[in-house]
């Protein structure tokens, strides 16, 4: 899609969240060892992207930073606004292994958000998951097109990911 004067993109920093229906609306983040989920209701029309760091919480109770309240926001935020739960769609993304000789923070961000889909009964019918290359993404909520680009180090061939029913597609460029 080429963006023209009315695209509006919005940018989704670490442990926030964005909602939108508008179909002039892209969502959009940057990951290294964070994950974005990318949730849609395609017949709704309606999709968020949030960016979580951690997998698990802290003390202190529920803290969207972390992967279960991010998760939970996200998915309660569409409900309010119209999505239904039994046509949630979702893409993940992110969790990249950004520090060698470090604890694997990706791969644990990684489990958390497949963990808390299939938990709450929402298929994953996408994914780029792990790895060592920080990505940006481009969501557009309304249609669930996403668009991922990796940073960093030289990529290999472009991957098909699976094309799901409804709920847009992934487009690697």
């Amino acid at each position: 899609m080429i963006r023209d004067a009315t695209t509006r993109v919005i940018h989704v920093v670490q442990g926030e969240h964005a909602i939108s229906d508008d179909p002039d609306e892209i969502l959009t983040t940057v990951l290294g060892s964070c994950v974005s989920a990318c949730i849609m209701d395609a017949d709704r029309g309606i999709g968020g992207l949030n960016h979580f760091l951690l997998p698990d919480a802290g003390p202190g109770g529920p803290d969207i930073r972390y992967a279960a309240a991010a998760m939970e926001v996200l998915v309660n935020g569409l409900m309010r606004r119209g999505a239904a739960r039994s046509r949630l769609r979702a893409k993940l993304f992110g969790g990249a292994r950004m520090m060698a000789g470090l604890p694997d923070i990706g791969q644990r961000n990684a489990d958390a958000a497949r963990r808390f889909l299939q938990d709450e009964g929402i298929p994953l019918i996408a994914s780029d998951l792990c790895g060592t290359q920080a990505r940006r993404i481009r969501f557009w909520p309304v249609i669930g097109r996403v668009q991922l680009h990796l940073l960093g180090e030289a990529r290999a061939p472009a991957r098909e990911l699976p094309m799901p029913q409804r709920g847009g597609d992934v487009e690697l460029f």
